[in-house]
């Protein structure tokens, strides 16, 4: 499965359901959620926008190291663009091992380098009608329009 950014609801059972292996010990996931507040403001709904040309390039990478790294049978993130509402998950890490303690630490890798690398921009919606592109630590983009200085 790899890497996939959906428009459609994360089904965590069935991403589970397809990475079952019996040569794997172990399994992990990671899901983050879409929560109802952000640096004091109430947030209600989130937009996620991505870079499909640039984005599965980039997260085969993070996933490819992940499994030399920590030695895992497979490794998948989806990610889902599009608008969401509180409590939808908005990323899902799944990762399998023989061992326990390397998929952990993969989940965690994993994660941390898609949050960081991988162009995908999030706009917060919040109660008061307002709404704002949150600050993303890759790249120096804040917004997707901005994609055009986009340099590496």
């Amino acid at each position: 499965m790899q890497f996939q950014l959906t428009e459609e609801t994360i089904d965590p059972t069935a991403l589970r359901n397809e990475m079952l292996d019996l040569t794997a010990g172990a399994y992990c996931s990671y899901e983050g959620w879409v929560r109802d507040h952000n640096e004091g403001k109430v947030v209600t709904a989130l937009h996620y926008s991505g870079y499909p040309q640039l984005a599965p390039e980039i997260a085969t990478t993070i996933l490819d190291e992940a499994k030399d790294k920590f030695h895992l049978i497979d490794a998948a993130v989806v990610h889902r663009i599009g608008p969401l509402t509180t409590g939808d998950i908005a990323v899902w890490v799944g990762v399998t091992a023989h061992h326990r303690g390397d998929t952990f630490l993969a989940c965690r890798y994993i994660i941390d380098n898609v949050k960081h690398r991988l162009p995908i921009w999030k706009k917060e919606v919040y109660a008061d009608g307002t709404e704002a592109w949150i600050e993303s630590n890759h790249c120096g983009c804040t917004d997707p329009k901005n994609l055009e200085h986009h340099h590496h």
